[in-house]
């Protein structure tokens, strides 16, 4: 089963499940098998050097026992020595080996997470939310990226010593290492114990951060709204809430671990006086020397470090796995879909939308069978009541989205989402400002755009005048941390990179709406300037727009209802003159246009 079979709910991006996070995570790994072949290899050889000085040691006690020369010290100093030494040597550059393969390992999981959020359809974010995707990319990622940068080497370092540490007690005598193998069940019990625990409550704790998450982007991101319905303490009784529930979630999680330490502890009690009992009644026997006991006993004892780190990290790794399930849910989201491969090429500017029916997610239909076409130069108006579908069909016309049934065409050519968007820029209400210098923000749209072509693009607009009275100029920072735009300022940012992705079709989805009368006039100039000679169409906020377009098409509950030139729609007295007089009766000014 793949992420994609499992949604957890229709407000959630879905969560891989166990079997296909390890099938994500055994393919990374069987394409770097060298390298982790080398990592395992060093460190083995820094985990054997290691076990060397307590042989030493054992050797070290018989020689006193037996009374031997001061001269015998000496081989088994230079023994310890070099043990010592050759697994420091190796310590760093094994654990060195395993951080850089995880760290690549990371890069590719965040890449591939962020480029399939970049593809998802727009009808997917829409659902979901934010917050849930930006927790997966911000909060999930740096769980794993603790994990790959320090718990996983410390993990693989700690399981190398406890394989090596084991095959020497047994090489020591065969029941010396069965002795200690006594807490192997111990351990084993106590993870069985707490991973069927620890799993489900790790998956409660990122979902519960997700939802916190989103609560706190939304409040964020409709801050206006907050202030001025008053729902300030509202929203932070919600956030409160949400936050309370991660704290109550986060104590849960460490009273279990906290009573899982205890079975660890009993673990490491059981086995080490097993080894001491083997190994005296052993020596009491003849069967092995007092040194021998006392390095067995050694070892075992210098693996409660090692093995207390395989088990504590068990905690971390539990949290990075549920991070991990989550991130690899996203990658296995299917992408935008691609239609079949275009009908040729574009010969001309027009574009064409034939028969197009549209319907988000399993929702009612909201385009019913719309047909529009745009002539190569002209400009066509889309008005109607809010929820008519106008934004639907600018975001069809542009590529974003895909429709159920009917075509886009381009000069006459049938063209793949991907394809159309080459040819059609989209500017909405919306327009985000990039953090950085103005003019980096502006080479969005052509980065090899040269000052001069950037200057050029924001006086067609006449945003000329405001850019160069900033501190900086055009290497002024702008976006979050930088120079706060109007938005104004903004639309006329989006309008310039417009004109330097010199698109031979715009598309203006409310592009005047929220910046004011006075503005919005501007706006309406510094829109002509940028779209003159472009086939446009406009979904009209204001119906001045729609008066100086060459053709209004009139949408109401996903049709049209109404199509023709300004002065003959308010001639018929239809649907478009009912919206006109209404205008007239709001801003009476507009008559004069």
């Amino acid at each position: 089963m793949t992420a994609s079979d499992q949604a957890t709910g229709p407000e959630r991006l879905p969560v891989a499940d166990a079997r296909r996070t390890w099938a994500w995570l055994r393919a990374e790994l069987r394409g770097r098998w060298r390298a982790g072949a080398l990592a395992v290899l060093v460190g083995a050889v820094g985990a054997a050097a290691s076990v060397v000085p307590v042989y030493a040691l054992g050797r070290l006690v018989d020689l006193v026992t037996e009374r031997a020369p001061g001269s015998a010290i000496v081989p088994v100093a230079a023994v310890i020595l070099v043990g010592a030494l050759v697994g420091g040597l190796a310590a760093g550059p094994g654990t060195y080996l395993i951080s850089r393969l995880c760290e690549q390992l990371l890069a590719d999981l965040r890449e591939s997470t962020v480029a399939r959020a970049l593809s998802l359809p727009v009808t997917t974010l829409e659902r979901v939310g934010k917050g849930d995707l930006l927790s997966r990319v911000s909060t999930d990622t740096a769980a794993i990226g603790k994990a790959a940068s320090n718990v996983v080497p410390t993990m693989i370092s700690a399981f190398l010593l406890v394989v090596v540490s084991v095959a020497a007690m047994a090489g020591l005598d065969w029941r010396l290492g069965l002795a200690g193998a006594v807490a192997i069940p111990l351990y084993v019990m106590a993870l069985r114990w707490y991973l069927p625990r620890a799993a489900p409550k790790y998956a409660e704790e990122r979902r519960a951060v997700a939802d916190n998450s989103q609560l706190l982007v939304e409040s964020m991101q409709g801050v206006r709204t907050v202030h001025a319905y008053r729902l300030e303490q509202r929203r932070l009784h919600g956030i409160g809430n949400a936050s309370h529930e991660v704290r109550d979630i986060s104590v849960s999680v460490f009273t279990l671990f906290t009573r899982f330490v205890g079975r660890v502890n009993r673990s490491e009690f059981f086995g080490l006086a097993a080894i001491l009992v083997t190994g005296f009644l052993l020596v009491r026997q003849g069967h092995v020397t007092v040194g021998e006991s006392a390095a067995a006993a050694v070892l075992f004892h210098r693996l409660f470090n090692p093995i207390g780190m395989l088990l504590f990290t068990f905690d971390e790794v539990q949290a990075a796995a549920a991070s991990l399930a989550r991130l690899v849910g996203v990658i296995d989201l299917a992408p935008a879909e691609e239609p079949r491969d275009g009908t040729g090429e574009p010969v001309d500017a027009s574009l064409e939308l034939a028969d197009v029916h549209f319907r988000y997610d399993g929702a009612p239909e909201v385009l019913h069978g719309v047909s529009i076409s745009l002539p190569a130069g002209s400009r066509v108006a889309l008005v109607g009541s809010t929820g008519a579908g106008k934004s639907t069909i600018a975001a069809i016309a542009a590529g974003i989205l895909t429709p159920g049934s009917g075509s886009v065409r381009v000069g006459g050519a049938a063209l793949p989402p991907g394809s159309l968007r080459e040819h059609v820029a989209i500017i909405t209400q919306e327009v985000h400002v990039f953090a950085g210098p103005l003019i980096e923000d502006l080479r969005l749209a052509r980065p090899d755009a040269s000052p001069e072509e950037a200057a050029a693009a924001l006086a067609a607009v006449g945003a000329l005048d405001w850019a160069t009275d900033l501190p900086d100029g055009l290497g002024t920072v702008v976006g979050e941390g930088g120079h706060e735009l109007t938005t104004a300022q903004v639309q006329q940012l989006a309008l310039a990179r417009l004109i330097l992705a010199d698109p031979p079709i715009a598309i203006l989805d409310e592009a005047t709406a929220e910046a004011g009368s006075l503005g919005a006039r501007k706006l309406e100039e510094s829109a002509a300037a940028a779209t003159r000679g472009r086939t446009t169409l406009i979904v009209a906020h204001r119906l001045t727009q729609a008066a100086s377009a060459d053709r209004v098409v009139v949408l109401e509950h996903g049709r049209i209802v109404e199509e023709g030139g300004h002065r003959e729609l308010v001639a018929a007295g239809g649907r478009y003159a009912e919206l006109w007089r209404a205008w007239e009766a709001r801003t009476p000014t507009s008559s004069s246009r």
